[in-house]
């Protein structure tokens, strides 16, 4: 594997504020330092092998998302200059280069904001069995990864381990207010038609994804990472076929390698052969350059 996969990040003096299955994220000065590592997980697991440029993937595409829906949401992220940095921090350039965002600390909503707009994954397993998806009818005889007549807003749970579990609108508004479930079902519609538009302009397609927001000085404001290969389903335009599965930009690869060897699921996870690795990667820094036009 290339020298450049980070695993884990080793910041002496700075206080770690939480470690989650891909990003290290540390308190400085009232912000939050947030450092996406090549981490993978798969199946709630965090895999033994890095996914070289992974990293730098998900910082750089969150950095241009949060710059084209400027107009749209207020956001978390204040830079990734490193130059901008506190000067504690400089020192760390190796390690934060590229994968790292100097973000205002907000206080979360404890809600994962799901858009869907094509019928997929837990989704299409739900219809299969009931017609439904997160308990939202649809018409009969949609096929797998089929459009949506209109998208729409699915909240989960937030869970640190193990899998989020979807719950209804209703429940929602009863954990946080009407009104703000009303403002966050919205907000999540709109930065979702927006971006789903850009990106089909591009040649991907966003089947779903997922946002997070949270409140500064009484603001709402979008969080965490955004429309990356992470947090998404990326379909290629150009090979979307209605009716099956379908070619992903995401870590779905690996998931089907995992699947191959049959593994347990259960820990410990396997490593993955470089190939692998490295053909993940590429379909990582592909969805960027895609959505970009840019080279990493």
């Amino acid at each position: 594997m290339p020298d450049t996969v980070i695993l884990h990040t080793e910041l002496p003096g700075i206080e770690k504020h939480a470690q989650g299955k891909v990003r290290d994220v540390y308190h400085v000065d009232g912000r939050l330092l947030i450092v996406a590592t090549d981490r993978i997980s798969a199946f709630d697991y965090i895999l033994p092998t890095g996914i070289p440029d992974k990293g730098r993937v998900l910082t750089q595409l969150s950095m241009f998302w949060f710059d084209f829906l400027r107009d749209v949401t207020p956001t978390h992220f204040l830079t990734a200059n490193v130059d901008e940095y506190p000067l504690e921090l400089r020192q760390f350039r190796e390690q934060l280069e590229g994968r790292s965002m100097l973000v205002k600390r907000a206080q979360m909503v404890e809600i994962e904001c799901v858009a869907r707009g094509y019928l997929a994954g837990s989704g299409w397993k739900e219809y299969q069995a009931h017609g439904t998806v997160c308990g939202i009818p649809l018409p009969a005889g949609l096929r797998e990864s089929d459009r949506l007549p209109a998208p729409i807003f699915t909240p989960s749970t937030k869970a640190q381990t193990g899998h989020d579990e979807n719950i209804s609108f209703e429940t929602m508004c009863a954990r946080v207010g009407a009104d703000l479930g009303t403002r966050l079902r919205d907000l999540t519609l709109r930065i979702y038609s927006r971006a789903a538009a850009y990106a089909e302009a591009k040649g991907v397609i966003i089947a779903d994804t997922k946002f997070e927001f949270g409140f500064v000085d009484g603001e709402l404001l979008l969080g965490d990472e955004v429309l990356t290969p992470d947090s998404s389903r990326f379909w290629p335009v150009d090979s979307y076929r209605p009716g099956g599965a379908q070619f992903s930009y995401d870590k779905q690869y690996v998931r089907d390698y995992l699947e191959s060897i049959h593994w347990s699921k259960q820990p410990p996870a396997p490593p993955l052969p470089d190939d692998v690795a490295g053909r993940t990667g590429e379909k990582y820094r592909q969805a960027y350059r895609v959505l970009t036009g840019k080279e990493l």
